[in-house]
């Protein structure tokens, strides 16, 4: 018979093992994921469309004094040029981790180009805006699946990386139950990289975790959203504060970039982006 210690040691570090070979257990064991390497922690330039509309310098320079050292830009104003955006970031110490955009058609290949330059950055995401009623049919995601590819190619011509970022209808089930997702995943090239947006894939029905799991080897960034995610038009609260499992979302994968990002919010903008980042932070999901 083993000592009474030496089988508790053993005993624990079997317990160890398995929780860390199981995707979310491990946070439920109460086990230290510090040996996993954490995603940077960003924020969604769309969150404060208003205020950068108002006083772009000082919206960024408010950003940026939450701890925020990293952002992904949306659309600025028409008023404002590619470069003054780019003069302003860099003024208030921020950084761009990611880019969303348009498809680079015709005159958008140059604006790629743009952006990638000014902004010092290289990782472009197609926005995903407004629904496309391809992705309701087999025949419409193999032209999506072409369209991506196409895409990528160009990316890659420019030294640039290419992503795909999600609202709820690329996560609602087709009929025999699989995920738009999950069928072109299978037709685009495989350095395609997904964005999951874990609201809306909440919004869709899909349990957020099970999905980053599902796509963990595609999905390098994730937006990070809280509510009730009952529908689309719902307001979004701080982090930490609504239905969302972020524990279990932050161990279901390893992503590259969290950003946190409100579409709409009933209460002040920057008090829910400080309690956010404090959440995040303090929780140990990312790092700022």
């Amino acid at each position: 018979m083993l000592p009474r210690r030496t089988f508790l040691q053993q005993t624990l570090s079997g317990l160890s093992t398995l929780a860390l070979s199981l995707p979310g257990l491990g946070s439920m064991a109460g086990i230290d994921f510090s040996d996993k390497k954490k995603p940077r922690l960003a924020m969604q330039l769309w969150t404060v469309r208003s205020d950068i509309e108002k006083n772009m310098e000082s919206a960024l320079q408010k950003v940026k004094s939450i701890g925020f050292n990293a952002v992904e830009t949306a659309f600025f104003p028409e008023t404002i040029t590619i470069k003054q955006a780019g003069k302003a970031l860099k003024s208030a110490g921020l950084k761009v981790c990611s880019i969303h955009c348009e498809m680079p058609v015709g005159k958008q290949r140059d604006t790629w180009t743009e952006l990638a330059e000014v902004y010092d950055c290289k990782t472009m995401i197609w926005h995903g805006w407004p629904e496309n009623s391809q992705y309701k049919s087999m025949e419409g995601i193999k032209q999506l699946a072409d369209h991506y590819n196409e895409a990528n190619a160009f990316a890659k011509s420019r030294g640039l990386r290419f992503g795909l970022h999600n609202h709820w209808w690329e996560m609602t089930p087709h009929a025999d139950g699989r995920l738009p997702f999950a069928i072109l995943s299978d037709l685009i090239d495989k350095d395609i990289f997904y964005e999951i947006d874990t609201y809306w894939t909440k919004v869709a029905g899909q349990v957020p975790a099970n999905v980053v799991r599902q796509f963990a080897n595609r999905a390098r960034f994730l937006h990070i959203k809280d509510g009730p995610a009952a529908g689309p038009d719902d307001f979004m609260v701080a982090a930490g504060t609504g239905s969302q499992d972020f524990p279990a979302i932050a161990n279901a994968g390893e992503p590259e970039w969290m950003v946190v990002e409100f579409d709409k919010c009933k209460t002040d903008i920057f008090e829910a982006l400080r309690k956010s980042y404090a959440y995040m932070i303090k929780n140990g999901l990312a790092e700022g």
